[in-house]
């Protein structure tokens, strides 16, 4: 007499999943290499792409120091790489910069340039993506006024409050004054920060697999 066949078990990865429970075969073979691969390409993209948008044009105003397009970048990669990814992205800008690539405004770069007036609003990108990326993927789904309070808090408010007191301490300026001489960048960073709310939410419907951090929340 044969005995009764013993519980069958699932010999592929499609029949080892269901339901709600089920994955790709692919997260689940290298899950968490492929999104660490992934990770540190797109900090190198950003960081990348903040360096290109210094180089277009840069308009010194006080001081010496440039309206650039770069806080524009910055706001992206806290807005769709997370707090995490995106201060690491703007860490990793920082590094390439101390070791002379030419990535900040009109193609600065070395340790020299933080010994300027601009050091403490490009040292300020570090914890404006972080602040930026808190915010804006608090929770999921993403919300446009939220987007909105990261890109202004962090990308402005952080940025300002890192930069001013550096400006104010290498032109001899007080407090006040180096606050009031910055408010002629806010026209240009209010417009970056909306320029950057429509494309994230651009971007999020277009093509989401940036905002994993987000949808694991």
């Amino acid at each position: 007499m044969t005995p009764p066949a013993g519980p069958q078990h699932p010999t592929t990865p499609e029949a080892s999943t269901s339901g709600s429970d089920a994955r790709p075969y692919e997260a689940l073979v290298a899950g968490p290499a492929t999104a660490s691969v992934r990770g540190v390409a797109q900090m190198a993209m950003f960081a990348a792409l903040v360096g290109v948008l210094g180089q277009p044009f840069a308009i010194p105003l006080i001081g010496g120091v440039p309206v650039t397009l770069q806080t524009l970048g910055v706001m992206l990669a806290g807005a769709i790489l997370g707090p995490w990814r995106g201060a690491g992205s703007m860490l990793l800008l920082h590094a390439l910069v101390a070791a002379g690539l030419p990535l900040l405004s009109q193609g600065s770069g070395g340790l020299g340039v933080y010994a300027g007036p601009t050091a403490g609003f490009a040292l300020g990108w570090i914890p404006a993506a972080f602040v930026i990326g808190l915010i804006t993927q608090w929770r999921w789904p993403l919300a446009w006024w939220r987007t909105g309070l990261g890109v202004t808090l962090g990308g402005i408010g952080v940025i300002y409050l890192c930069g001013i007191p550096v400006m104010a301490h290498q032109l001899g300026l007080t407090l006040t004054q180096a606050a009031f001489a910055s408010a002629g960048f806010l026209p240009g960073d209010a417009a970056k920060a909306v320029i950057a709310v429509g494309i994230t939410h651009a971007l999020i419907r277009a093509y989401p697999a940036p905002f994993t951090w987000a949808r694991r929340r």
